[in-house]
C-alpha cells in the first residue's frame, strides 16, 4: 500500500468538499471532517478520512440523512437525549457532549444518550473536549456484531469501544480510547494483505476455535477473556438499551444494507471534579500520578512507561508539523472532483 503525506488542513478541506457535494450542510460537514482529521493526526487512520468514501456511499444509498436535524431534549436536571434524525454520529455525539459539558459545569454531572444515529468516529475526540474544559469525559458506542462472547463460538457483540478523558494541570489530558475486542478487525485485514499469520487469541473460526490463519477468522475475541466480554456488554447496555436502541446481533451492519439507517446509540457522561474535591488538588494529583507512572522502571524491551493516550498525542504533535500520512487511494478519492 502506497501512502502520501499532506498538510492536515488540506485533507480536511477536501473531505468537507466531498460531504458538501453529497448534500451535507457545511456546518455538519466541517464537524465530521474535524473528527476524522483528529483520528488521522493521532495516527488512528482506521477512523480517519479513509471513512469518507463509505460515508458518501451510504448517503447516496439513503442510509445517512445528509440534512438531518438532531434534536436535544432535557429529561432532567443532569440528563438528556439526542434524536440524531439518522444523521452523522459525529455530529450527534458532539451535540450530546456539549450538553453534558454544560450540565456538568452547573450541576456537577451531565449524562446524555443518543439514538437514531450512525458511526461517530473516534471517541477520543469527544472525551478530549471535556478534558480541555477541566472536566472528566466518558463516551461509549456500540457496533454491529463481530466479536464472540467469552465461551461462545459465534459473533454476538461489536467491538464496542469505551473512552475516558481526564484533565491534568501541566500534562496533556489522560485519554483512554479502547475497543473491547483483543484487536481491531483492521489488524486481521492487514495480516491478510501481508500474508502473515496472526497471534493465537486474536480471532476464531466458524467453530469458535482459535486460529492463526487470518483468512479463517470469522469473529474477533474479547480482550482479557471474560473481562473484555463483560465490558462489551456494559457498553451495549449504556449505548444501546439505555438509549432505546438495538443491541448485539440486532444492530444494522456498517458495510451491508447501505440504504438502511443504522439507528445506532451512543452514551456520554461528564463529571465536574470541583463538585467532589478541590479542582487544583485534583489537577495536581493527576500530574503527580502521570509523572510517577513514567518513572516506573521499564521492563525488558521497553524504554519507558507511557500513560494512555501519550503515543497518540506524540503522533498529533508530529503530524501538525509534518502532515498526516494516509493511503494514496484515499487521497485520490478525496482529491478527485
Amino acid at each position: 500500500m502506497t501512502t502520501v503525506t499532506k498538510p492536515h488542513q488540506e485533507v480536511k478541506e477536501l473531505a468537507i468538499s466531498k460531504f458538501v457535494a453529497a448534500g451535507v450542510s457545511t456546518e455538519h460537514a466541517e464537524k465530521v471532517a474535524d473528527v476524522l482529521i483528529h483520528a488521522d493526526l493521532r495516527g488512528v487512520n482506521s477512523h480517519g478520512v479513509l471513512r469518507t468514501e463509505h460515508y458518501v456511499n451510504r448517503i447516496k444509498a439513503g442510509g445517512i440523512n445528509p440534512v438531518a436535524k438532531p434534536l436535544f431534549t432535557a429529561s432532567g436536571p443532569v440528563t438528556g437525549t439526542v434524536d440524531g434524525n439518522d444523521g452523522f454520529g459525529h455530529v450527534n455525539a458532539d451535540i450530546a457532549m456539549d450538553h453534558a459539558i454544560n450540565m456538568a459545569k452547573t450541576a456537577g454531572v451531565g449524562m446524555v444518550t443518543v439514538t437514531n444515529s450512525s458511526h461517530c468516529g473516534a471517541l477520543s475526540y469527544f472525551v478530549e473536549k471535556a478534558a480541555n474544559e477541566n472536566l472528566i469525559g466518558m463516551a461509549m458506542t456500540h457496533t454491529d456484531k463481530i466479536m464472540v462472547p467469552f465461551g461462545g463460538r459465534e459473533a454476538f457483540l461489536g467491538t464496542n469501544p469505551i473512552a475516558y478523558g481526564i484533565p491534568a494541570r501541566d500534562n496533556k489530558p489522560f485519554i483512554l480510547d479502547m475497543a473491547t475486542s483483543t484487536v481491531a478487525l483492521g489488524k486481521i485485514l492487514q495480516h491478510r494483505e501481508l500474508g502473515k499469520e496472526i497471534p493465537v487469541g486474536w480471532g476464531v473460526d466458524e467453530q469458535g476455535n482459535a486460529v492463526t490463519d487470518p483468512h479463517a477468522v470469522t469473529a474477533l475475541t474479547p480482550f482479557g477473556g471474560p473481562k473484555g466480554y463483560g465490558l462489551s456488554v456494559i457498553v451495549d447496555i449504556f449505548s444501546g438499551l439505555l438509549a432505546g436502541a438495538a443491541f448485539g446481533p440486532h444492530i444494522a451492519p456498517m458495510y451491508d444494507g447501505l440504504d438502511q439507517p443504522r439507528k445506532l446509540g451512543h452514551y456520554v457522561c461528564v463529571i465536574n471534579p470541583s463538585f467532589f474535591t478541590s479542582l487544583d488538588g485534583f489537577l495536581d494529583s493527576m500530574d503527580q500520578m502521570m509523572n510517577e507512572l513514567r518513572q516506573v522502571e521499564p521492563a525488558a524491551g521497553f524504554s519507558q512507561v507511557l500513560v494512555p493516550g501519550e503515543i497518540e498525542q506524540q503522533n498529533e504533535e508530529r503530524s501538525l508539523q509534518e502532515g498526516i500520512t494516509i493511503a494514496s487511494s484515499v487521497y485520490k478519492f478525496l482529491a478527485t472532483p
